[in-house]
């Protein structure tokens, strides 16, 4: 793998508009609230990390679809432009359509697979669960695009080596600390 090659850690997660109920305090003897209204409505979050400087690419779509994921990989392409890209991600059905292939291939970009049902392998994972705890729980935003705009915004506006600590790669037990 040349010097210039960036490595990146892909994964997507789903923002819905009802919220993710959490441990919350209460006064004691009262039932805490959270209020829920409207149609569980959804949007998507594609996004990768880069291994080495923490730095994140995030797009934002509808629905969990291959069209979605494609995107990515084209806005991948953008910010890295030249150089190598090397993308670490799970065996998803919208990464493995022909498709998506065709793209990755056309974009010089190579997918390598993480192990099935190993999710704690992926740095994004570890990212969507400090995002849930942080934006998305006990809390009912008055719209899904409310809810996935703060999310965009709380992944894009982490400084990078925050992204880093709370992706897990700056752990001493981090599975590719060697290649660091």
């Amino acid at each position: 793998m040349p010097l210039s090659s960036v490595v990146l850690f892909e994964d997507e997660t789903v923002i819905r508009l009802f919220p993710n109920i959490r441990r919350a305090w209460s006064f004691k003897g009262k039932q805490g609230y959270i209020g829920i209204t409207g149609r569980n409505d959804q949007r998507v979050l594609f996004a990768t990390i880069n291994i080495h400087t923490g730095h994140r690419v995030v797009t934002l779509e509808r629905s969990l679809r291959q069209d979605g994921f494609q995107s990515l990989l084209k806005e991948v392409r953008r910010v890295y432009k030249q150089r190598p890209v090397w993308m670490l991600l799970d065996n998803a059905t919208p990464h493995k359509t022909s498709k998506s292939l065709a793209v990755a291939q056309q974009l010089d970009i190579t997918l390598i697979w993480l192990p099935k049902q190993c999710s704690e392998l992926n740095a994004m994972d570890h990212l969507w669960r400090s995002l849930k705890a942080d934006i998305s729980s006990n809390y009912q935003y008055s719209n899904v695009q409310a809810h996935a705009t703060a999310a965009m915004n709380y992944v894009r506006n982490l400084p990078n080596k925050t992204a880093l600590l709370k992706a897990g790669l700056l752990s001493d037990n981090f599975w590719l600390k060697s290649y660091l």
